[in-house]
Parts: C-alpha cells; sequence; structure tokens
C-alpha cells in the first residue's frame, strides 16, 4: 500500500515500531509505543528507507544516538543498551516489512 505522504508514512512506520519494538526493564517488555520513542525512530528511519534497505549497522548506529531518560531525567541511557537482541531482530523485520509496503 503506497502511501500519500511523507507524514502518513511515518506514522505507520511508527505504529509499526511501536507496536512490535520493546525494551527491557528487569525482565519487564515495554514497547516503544508505550514509552513514546516509536515516533523519533520512524522519523529517522524513513529517510534512510526512501533509499533502501539499511545494513544493520545502521540501524544500530542510529538507536545508539536516542536517549532515554531513567530516574526521572536523573540519567540518560542510549536505547541501544535497552533492546534485547529480540527486539532487534524485530526492529529490523519491521523495516523490512515496511519497505516492502512502500
Amino acid at each position: 500500500m503506497p502511501y500519500s505522504n511523507a507524514t502518513e508514512a511515518i506514522e505507520q512506520l511508527a505504529a509499526e515500531i511501536g507496536e512490535n519494538v520493546y525494551i527491557d526493564i528487569a525482565k519487564w517488555h515495554l514497547y516503544l509505543g508505550d514509552a513514546h520513542l516509536h515516533t523519533t525512530l520512524a522519523q529517522q528511519f524513513y529517510p534512510m528507507l526512501e533509499k533502501g534497505m539499511p545494513s544493520e549497522d545502521e540501524v544500530l548506529n542510529v538507536v545508539k544516538t536516542i536517549p532515554v531518560k531513567v530516574g526521572g531525567g536523573k540519567r540518560e541511557i542510549p536505547l541501544s543498551d535497552l533492546l534485547p537482541m529480540q527486539s532487534q531482530v524485530h526492529l529490523m523485520d519491521v523495516l523490512e516489512q515496511f519497505l516492502k509496503k512502500m
């Protein structure tokens, strides 16, 4: 399904990321939609997807640059430190499936 504009596509990508990718904190899975991190990632990944599928290293480099505030903002941890391997795989799958729909 082609998207009518970039905003619609980013919103759809954000929804897919938010529903399928989670951070793991003390064995609790907090999905990125609930953590309000999905839109930030979608905005970063969409321009990359317009050029084709980014490599796993490119995806992980983006994830490393996203700070996650914890403890009421006392500390920031890179998103990459909170994503378990399974969630990284889900993120790559979401990006690949989204690219097929573009």
